[in-house]
């Protein structure tokens, strides 16, 4: 059932009724992998703590690969909302919800080739390796409430709805800190309750969020159309769209890693004040994301809307406060960078190694803000193939080439090269959506 498109609500308040609820489950997230560290941290052995942080950085990897579920379902449903069709927000959730089970049950299928690769890579000793299968174990069973949770919080973005993505993140995170606890030191379960407590935190999520959804359909009309959902022709936007964003998405974590990599090479205390050093990003980031969730939602509700003027007003309020917000981490990192390095770390020679190397991440969050933004005009544009070409520009043609040309300089040619690619992100996808953006037909043109 269609009904008129949706051509209003594209303001600054329109933005932070999204933005908000976004930042607070963003930078909640992080305080999760700390209890868990502090959790295990206390236990007698190290081997404990050294087993959940190999099988924690594995799921990340795996999970943050499969990420392409949210951004591509967040465009998708965005546009049939701009559009007023709630058929389309159906078949949008429907069949990601498909390929998100199928490939949840491909990962569990293949778990036991997934952790021998893992560790073969990871290479720990052997007390670590045995508890990180353990704990991999019973985690890869929560892959289908994770997968379906990105999903769900994908679509209620597209849905205008961040309330509900803030609750699923709340939810999960409270519920894995409480059975932390309880299953640790209350029943001493040790790794396996860790593992245990993040299985049925996602699956509170995942509870949480099929709730918010089922409130937010009632009030959005429409029909389901099963026959779609079980076409493989149905599937062939979602998977086009989907691939884009998951080599996207490969590129990014392939700088990431290489910087990890390539610190370990110039030494244990270069390493460590990296990592120090990356929480400062990541921090940022994560804030910088809500607006940049913002961004797709109602990008995504002007393309569907086929308005190209609130298209355009949208970007250019979002872009002011990104860069406003993005200037205030700027602010911080200056005025007091060096204490938050001391708090993160008591060890004279790295906080002394990460002071030195402090000024890039001063620079960054405003070199940064700009591919965040337009990550997200992109992601509810659905233009996931001038996503793509961007982030492969940026890292093969600008990081690795400023890496190599500036190598003499040792860990500073690491981050000139990190910034270069944010920068390069940035500029291209400027340039990209000046482009996919012109124009009084343009938008109309790339609606799917």
């Amino acid at each position: 059932m269609a009904a008129r498109p949706v051509a209003t609500g594209y303001g600054d308040r329109d933005i932070w009724r999204i933005a908000l609820p976004m930042i607070i489950a963003s930078v909640t997230t992080p305080l999760l992998g700390l209890v868990d560290t502090a959790v295990v941290g206390h236990l007698d052995q190290p081997q404990y703590l050294g087993a959940v942080a190999a099988g924690a950085t594995l799921f990340s990897v795996l999970f943050m690969g499969l990420n392409f579920l949210r951004m591509g379902t967040t465009g998708i449903t965005a546009q049939a909302f701009g559009a007023g069709d709630g058929d389309g927000a159906r078949h949008a959730l429907g069949q990601a919800l498909v390929v998100a089970l199928l490939l949840a049950t491909l990962l569990i299928a293949a778990r036991g080739w997934i952790i021998e690769l893992a560790l073969a890579a990871l290479d720990p000793g052997a007390a670590v390796a045995g508890l990180a299968r353990e704990y991999f174990a019973v985690r890869i069973w929560s892959a289908p409430a994770t997968l379906a949770g990105f999903v769900l919080i994908g679509w209620l973005i597209g849905m205008q709805d961040a309330r509900g993505p803030l609750a699923m993140t709340l939810a999960t995170n409270l519920v894995n800190i409480v059975l932390d606890i309880w299953f640790v030191h209350g029943l001493g379960l040790q790794v396996r309750g860790v593992a245990l407590a993040s299985l049925l935190a996602e699956f509170t999520g995942l509870a949480t969020g099929l709730a918010c959804v089922a409130a937010r359909l009632a009030r959005h009309p429409g029909r389901w159309r099963i026959t779609q959902l079980v076409h493989p022709d149905g599937y062939r936007r979602f998977a086009g769209l989907n691939a884009d964003l998951l080599l996207r998405t490969l590129a990014l974590m392939f700088v990431l890693a290489f910087i990890t990599a390539q610190g370990a090479r110039l030494g244990d205390l270069v390493l460590a004040a990296n990592a120090v050093l990356l929480n400062f990003q990541y921090f940022s980031s994560y804030a910088l994301d809500g607006i940049a969730h913002a961004a797709e939602a109602l990008a995504g509700k002007a393309i569907g809307a086929g308005d190209r003027a609130a298209l355009a007003r949208m970007v250019r309020r979002a872009l002011r406060w990104t860069l406003l917000l993005a200037g205030g981490f700027t602010l911080a990192w200056m005025l007091f960078g060096t204490g938050i390095i001391a708090l993160l770390t008591s060890i004279d020679a790295v906080r002394a190694t990460a002071g030195a190397y402090l000024p890039w991440l001063v620079l960054l969050p405003l070199v940064s803000a700009w591919s965040f933004l337009y990550d997200g005009v992109f992601i509810g544009a659905t233009w996931s193939r001038a996503m793509r070409q961007v982030m492969l520009g940026a890292a093969l043609l600008v990081f690795l080439p400023a890496w190599l040309l500036a190598r003499p300089l040792g860990n500073h040619a690491l981050w000139l090269a990190f910034t270069l690619f944010m920068a390069a992100r940035g500029i291209g996808m400027g340039l990209w959506y000046r482009r996919l953006a012109g124009g009084n037909d343009t938008v109309r043109r790339h609606m799917p």
